[in-house]
């Protein structure tokens, strides 16, 4: 039964067209970059950099070093965006539009609809996540040339340079880790989703908590107290790209976000359950 109501709730996300909205604009925002890239002399100072680090620049002008220069803008705007957008969707979106109440008229208990649908949603990141990384390597191939990975990220103190075969594998070990990011934002839209808002509020509501935590990390006070911080521990792709992973601040920050994520189901199901559909 549990299967067969996720399949139905994968038809209907996958029926409508917003669902799309965020894989046609990931596929025109990194055709785009590609294409800046390609055709004007923006790569001149990262093959500066290289060649003052004491590298040779040609062979990391390359498809791994665009798409993940491609990643660090893309991850941090527009995929908390699009998973916001869906998960903001799940619930208030049923009850915008009244299905919500036929879906209860049948024996179905709240929790388990509540569930299937979290686990719909966390499907469409998981998907969201691999089409940005898809894309990546799509679009850079086009313009660019196979070759080793650059990566420097100043605000983590990154600075990594790697064979192809190594960036490779840090390239879908960055996507891996770009999922839990992905799935917690839609963990925190679905539970403002479970309020009795409109689907646009319950975005926009999940979008600011990340932007106001996103703000306090960065103010130069507070550097002491980021572990305190949602978006601290959304960061943690980014240490796949380190020369050395410190495997310690990824579980630090994946048992944190595990947390989070299960005190945010918890009140969504707390307000779900409360909440007054059927009159």
């Amino acid at each position: 039964m549990f299967f067969r109501q996720l399949h139905n709730e994968l038809w209907k996300l996958f029926g409508k067209k917003r669902t799309y909205i965020g894989f046609f604009m990931f596929l025109l925002s990194q055709n785009v970059i590609a294409l800046v890239f390609r055709f004007t002399q923006a790569s001149r100072p990262m093959q500066r950099l290289l060649e003052t680090s004491g590298h040779i620049a040609e062979p990391f002008i390359s498809v791994l070093t665009v798409a993940t220069i491609m990643l660090v803008p893309v991850a941090a705007f527009l995929l908390p965006l699009y998973v916001a957008l869906i998960g903001g969707d799940l619930v208030a979106k049923e009850a915008e539009d009244g299905t919500l109440r036929m879906i209860l008229s049948r024996p179905v208990s709240r929790l388990r609809l509540l569930l299937v649908k979290w686990v719909t949603g966390g499907l469409f990141a998981a998907l969201l996540v691999a089409s940005l990384g898809a894309f990546g390597l799509g679009f850079s191939r086009f313009y660019f040339p196979w070759g080793g990975l650059f990566v420097w990220m100043p605000a983590a103190e990154i600075f990594g340079v790697f064979d192809a075969g190594t960036g490779l594998l840090r390239y879908l070990g960055g996507h891996l880790m770009l999922v839990p990011e992905a799935v917690s934002i839609l963990t925190l839209a679905l539970m403002f989703s479970c309020f009795n808002v409109k689907p646009a509020a319950a975005t926009v509501l999940a979008l600011s908590c990340v932007f106001v935590s996103f703000i306090l990390e960065n103010i130069p006070y507070f550097r002491e107290y980021q572990n305190w911080f949602f978006t601290h521990h959304l960061h943690l792709w980014q240490w796949m790209f380190a020369e050395k992973i410190p495997w310690w601040r990824i579980g630090q920050s994946l048992s944190l976000l595990a947390g989070f994520n299960a005190t945010f189901l918890a009140v969504g199901i707390a307000a779900f359950h409360v909440r007054d559909i059927k009159s």
